[in-house]
């Protein structure tokens, strides 16, 4: 059993704020929209995610027992960012989920990464967390495994309804009021099989 490890809390939540930071001046400044990843966000998303793995390597999944709530929230983070890295994403679901069920992180974290690994996989998602750009704009789930009783299992990992969650995501993009990029979807299909989330049959 590994006691807290303040240094470790402390350098997992710089890691985080720095990630939202750097995205925070990119929306800022109105270049995070124009493209479909910006490099300066992808740069800190693949630090932190190389970081991230030598930690798990030492010491497993860095839980509220080792770093506190904070730091295992930054973990959390840190490995839903690191969407360059489909071996990473899914290694750290499969610790996660144990964390959750031994009590050692927020069920919903586990949640917010297997969906946001389902959706790159181009599967339905289960908790209704990711969210993408209807035809006219407007935020919406993307596709839901068994919808009608997706706010169940919502509110089973601790999460708020669909709707609520809908309204709120709504209100943030018409504040940071970002760019679609043209040929966005395009880009998307492409760096799916870049990385490897796809593989081209």
């Amino acid at each position: 059993m590994h006691h807290s490890n303040e240094t470790l809390s402390q350098e997992l939540v710089a890691m985080a704020k720095n990630d939202l930071s750097v995205r925070e001046a990119l929306v800022a400044d109105g270049s995070l929209g124009r493209a479909l990843y910006h490099p300066r966000m992808e740069a800190v998303h693949i630090g932190n995610a190389a970081r991230l793995a030598d930690i798990i390597e030492e010491y497993g999944w860095p839980g509220n027992h080792l770093v506190g709530e904070e730091g295992a929230w930054a973990a959390w983070l840190i490995a839903q960012h690191a969407i360059g890295n489909p071996p990473l994403m899914r290694h750290c679901l499969t610790l996660l989920k144990q964390a959750a069920a031994s009590n050692d992180v927020m069920p919903w974290q586990a949640a917010f990464l297997e969906d946001r690994i389902r959706m790159y996989e181009g599967k339905p998602q289960i908790y209704g967390t990711q969210f993408q750009p209807s035809q006219n704009g407007q935020l919406e789930p993307y596709p839901i495994e068994h919808p009608e009783s997706v706010n169940d299992r919502r509110l089973a990992v601790g999460l708020n309804t669909l709707e609520e969650r809908t309204a709120d995501l709504t209100a943030q993009s018409a504040r940071e009021n970002m760019p679609t990029p043209p040929d966005l979807d395009q880009q998307y299909q492409t760096w799916l099989y870049s990385v490897g989330w796809r593989i081209a049959s």
